[in-house]
């Protein structure tokens, strides 16, 4: 919704300021300038980008525009989700996970939190690590090594996606001039006609100069910067997860591992403690 907000009153500032100070909103369409710009735009990001990339573009900008899909009612789940495998592996030892861990889909323990359920590769993420627990993964700095070396991989593939945009944002001003030369040597070559005639000829090549800057600054840069939040909000979901299981295997107990976990979330987001420990009270035992 702020993205079609914002959009609105990037179009109505600049067109309605435009109109305001007495200019001719038919000058402003040119399509051809349009296809030269954005068109040429997307073909040097086909150019640059290797297709995971590009075929991550469009979740990109489902992203941009509904924001993290991570709320604050799926950090309370995961939380509980985390209460629940500590104090189980507490009870009755890692090995009692190992079930749960090979059959998530089954598992009367992931059933409870459907949310989480849903998201395979939080499921999967989840999964590999305590899986390594079981298996007798003990030292908690080596694998918070291997959980960095992961998270890091992950944020940088996604990272990779809103540069492609930022990219792609940076080169229009100089596309833009690119359409506004062509749009002069097209005058150039009309410079017999009368001056009411070369005048919209040169409008309409300045035109480019216009789009170029308005489509990179009003529009397609803050939609990159929109992803990149996005990516960098729901990165901390598994922050969250590494917080906590790096907690358990160092030995706290299974409401204080949670609360590593808690603190890793961002504010905006962040259960209180009273919160997430009145839907813990809650759990059914397993």
């Amino acid at each position: 919704m702020k993205l079609i907000i914002g959009v609105i009153m990037v179009i109505g500032c600049t067109i309605g300021g435009y109109v305001a100070m007495g200019g001719k909103v038919g000058v402003l369409w040119q399509p051809f300038e349009v296809v030269i710009i954005v068109g040429s735009a997307i073909g040097a990001m086909i150019i640059a980008q290797p297709g995971s990339v590009l075929k991550k573009i469009g979740k990109g900008f489902g992203a941009a525009m509904k924001g993290s899909r991570y709320k604050q009612a799926d950090y309370v789940e995961l939380l509980c989700l985390l209460f629940s495998v500590f104090k189980l592996a507490k009870s009755k030892g890692m090995l009692a996970l190992e079930t749960h861990i090979e059959n998530p889909e089954e598992s009367a323990l992931f059933q409870q939190f459907p949310g989480f359920q849903k998201d395979h590769h939080a499921v999967v993420f989840l999964c590999d690590y305590l899986r390594m627990l079981t298996l007798g993964t003990e030292n908690p700095h080596e694998l918070e090594t291997l959980i960095d070396e992961e998270l890091e991989t992950h944020h940088a593939e996604y990272a990779r996606v809103s540069g492609a945009m930022q990219t792609m944002s940076d080169g229009m001003p100089a596309l833009g001039i690119v359409a506004a030369v062509l749009g002069i040597i097209k005058t150039m070559g009309a410079i017999t006609e009368p001056p009411e005639v070369l005048g919209h000829l040169i409008g309409g090549a300045l035109v480019g100069t216009f789009l170029g800057v308005w489509l990179s600054y009003g529009f397609i840069g803050p939609v990159a910067s929109a992803m990149q939040a996005t990516f960098d909000d729901e990165h901390r979901y598994y922050v969250a997860i590494k917080a906590g299981l790096l907690a358990h295997l160092q030995g706290y107990a299974p409401a204080v591992s949670v609360e590593f976990a808690r603190k890793a979330l961002n504010s905006n987001v962040r259960p209180t403690f009273q919160e997430v420990e009145e839907a813990t009270g809650e759990l059914q035992p397993v």
